[in-house]
């Protein structure tokens, strides 16, 4: 079992392997015919792939992959990325089948799973790699993005949301070993902001 301090500490990989969004060293994540992708910033990666995972999976979740989004260099590294220079956010990208769940519930449990609070911070997890974000791939996700935000602000987060809602620009894969990264390492660091709220349906 992890220690305490093992748990805290995000650590680097000695790799210097880099994942462009056409796949170069893994598989691409595939959209199949119907479905949709969503495009989430909440903090550190690891936790909100892992809560969709483990919320949605079988649910009309098809895939889920963590990387890189908002920036303005190619092919960032992880280290790149973390230094803030770059201006990307990290970042989960969920392919979804609409038929069995709405992209109005995938930006619902964005903001319970997380603190949109905060801007540039997830719990100890500080810099503009950690802001909220949703990245909409069509304008009826962002008209969803932007009434289900507004609903959230005035009922759950006392009008305080900092979240940015933007279209998607050019993703890039994260290495691989971020990929699944707490169900291959069950101790590995989770963001302490990251827990699904317990908040009433919104209106």
């Amino acid at each position: 079992m992890a220690s305490f301090l093992q748990r805290l500490t995000r650590p680097f990989s000695s790799s210097t392997m880099r994942f462009g969004p056409d796949g170069a060293g893994q598989a691409s994540m595939t959209v199949p015919e119907g479905a949709q992708q969503a495009t989430l910033a909440a903090g550190c990666f690891w936790g909100v792939e892992h809560l969709f995972r483990k919320d949605f999976g079988g649910k009309g979740l098809l895939d889920a992959r963590v990387g890189y989004i908002g920036g303005e260099t190619d092919s960032p590294s992880y280290r790149a990325v973390c230094s803030g220079r770059t201006g990307h956010a990290e970042a989960c990208q969920i392919v979804f089948d609409p038929t069995k769940l709405s992209y109005a519930t995938i930006i619902a449990y964005f903001y319970k799973m997380h603190d949109p609070t905060t801007a540039n911070r997830q719990g100890p997890d500080t810099g503009s790699q950690y802001r909220s974000g949703i990245f909409y791939h069509s304008d009826e996700q962002k008209r969803i993005a932007e009434e289900v935000t507004k609903k959230a602000n005035e009922q759950w987060w006392k009008n305080s949301i900092v979240t940015e809602i933007l279209p998607a620009g050019e993703w890039w894969d994260a290495e691989k070993y971020h990929q699944l990264y707490l169900d291959n390492n069950p101790g590995g660091y989770e963001c302490p902001s990251h827990f699904v709220r317990k908040f009433a349906d919104l209106q």
